[in-house]
């Protein structure tokens, strides 16, 4: 009898002690919010990126965006290679707005799976927003590839998907016709066109209101001319007098 008290207040200490332990374990950490950059951190070689993203904000909006509303969203990552092969001075050159510009080039507002890519409708609207920053994307069976109209590159690698984000690795630095296409063609100049009669001079003129040149490299004076033609005829009538 006595073994059998003492085995149950040890099986009662036993249950009890358990118990402790087990209220006192800390439950399960619940997954944090989407955050851009230990994406990038944890997939390695977006050093550069990540920079341009801590240094204009960029990261802080697209993370705000993603856990604060129901949109999708898509970002091309270029490697560190990437942004070594641009011209040298290239990212210097921006100022801080257009740098803005650049990286929102490379964020599509809605979400695109790598199946999705094969029917996408051309082109796409960027986070950049403007006429100028559009991108197409083309595939060949599983190649995907986009053109900016100033840059080729393939997606190379999925980074990170989760049904609201998803990155992928592109291997050049996308960019828009807005900031690096060839610059717009000067102006044609105005057609020429006459002074109004009556007025002190008839002489044709531009546009910008320079006169008009004659077939003979002069330029027409008819006031001038007028005033010479009276004093021939004025020079003759006093001869035959």
């Amino acid at each position: 009898m006595a073994n059998y008290f003492q085995s149950l207040l040890l099986l009662t200490i036993i249950l009890y002690t358990t118990s402790m332990t087990l209220a006192q374990a800390p439950a399960p950490a619940p997954a944090g919010p989407t955050n851009i950059t230990k994406i990038l951190e944890k997939a390695g070689q977006f050093t550069t990126l990540m920079r341009l993203m801590k240094n204009t904000q960029l990261s802080d909006q697209i993370n705000t965006q993603l856990n604060n509303s129901n949109q999708g969203m898509t970002v091309f990552a270029p490697t560190d290679n990437a942004f070594s092969t641009l011209k040298a001075g290239t990212l210097n050159s921006l100022s801080d707005q257009q740098k803005v510009q650049l990286l929102q080039f490379h964020v599509l507002p809605i979400y695109l799976t790598t199946s999705q890519f094969q029917t996408v409708s051309n082109p796409l609207r960027t986070q950049a927003g403007d006429s100028g920053s559009q991108l197409n994307i083309t595939t060949s069976g599983n190649s995907v590839n986009i053109t900016t109209g100033v840059v080729d590159t393939p997606v190379s690698n999925t980074l990170y998907t989760d049904g609201t984000l998803a990155v992928y690795q592109v291997e050049k630095v996308l960019l828009p016709m807005s900031l690096f296409g060839p610059p717009s063609p000067a102006p044609a100049p105005g057609p020429l066109k006459k002074k109004k009669a009556g007025s002190d001079d008839d002489t044709p003129t531009t546009d910008d209101g320079s006169a008009s040149a004659d077939a003979s490299g002069g330029v027409v004076c008819g006031g001038h001319l007028h005033g010479i033609y009276v004093g021939v005829i004025g020079i003759i009538a006093a001869f035959y007098l």
